[in-house]
């Protein structure tokens, strides 16, 4: 393994151990086993490049897990939110340093352009996997369903990270959403 994938591995384990905000460059290069410290600006540009690119892998692996489990019929959904609840503890650090990288978005337009991006790519995955919405026959549709789904995610995650005691359980969140679904309808 080389450097690049050194630090990249390095990088997520900060990001586990330390965070988005409380990781040096010398943290990764001594994680990446004592990689040289340039090595990171020559093979990612800065520090914040390379913990943006470690933080979004992590969080696309995790959005993949999540989604790339079985579906259990009839409640795909309800399983959906089953296993993004399960996850909450055991990839709580991930949670809190993409929670810290957020935050610095406001002042760090490459972070919130890599993030926008991921989320626009999101979206239409997340319609097409929970409700066969196809984005090449109706994009908008697509766009929009991905989108409540994505809102509710990250709601839902930060609930868990601020009060898992009276966070919602995927049985109250499947009852929420019927109860929505039907108030819209009528």
């Amino acid at each position: 393994m080389g450097h690049r994938e050194q630090l990249m591995t390095g990088a997520k384990r900060c990001l586990q151990e330390r965070g988005y905000a409380r990781t040096t460059s010398r943290d990764i290069a001594a994680a990446a086993n004592n990689a040289p410290v340039g090595t990171i600006n020559y093979h990612y540009g800065s520090k914040e490049a390379l913990l943006n690119a470690a933080l979004l892998e992590t969080l696309t692996e995790w959005g993949t897990a999540i989604m790339d489990s079985p579906s259990e019929r009839p409640e795909p959904l309800r399983q959906m939110w089953a296993r993004i609840i399960d996850s909450q503890a055991g990839d709580r650090p991930m949670l809190v340093a993409s929670t810290e990288a957020f935050a610095q978005a406001e002042r760090a337009p490459e972070i919130r352009e890599q993030i926008a991006a991921a989320y626009e790519r999101a979206r239409p995955e997340m319609a097409a996997h929970l409700h066969g919405i196809d984005a090449a026959d109706d994009p908008d549709t697509a766009r929009a369903v991905g989108s409540v789904h994505m809102a509710l995610v990250a709601g839902l995650t930060q609930q868990w990270l601020i009060d898992p005691d009276h966070a919602p359980s995927a049985h109250e969140m499947a009852v929420g959403l019927r109860v929505i679904a039907r108030r819209l309808d009528e």
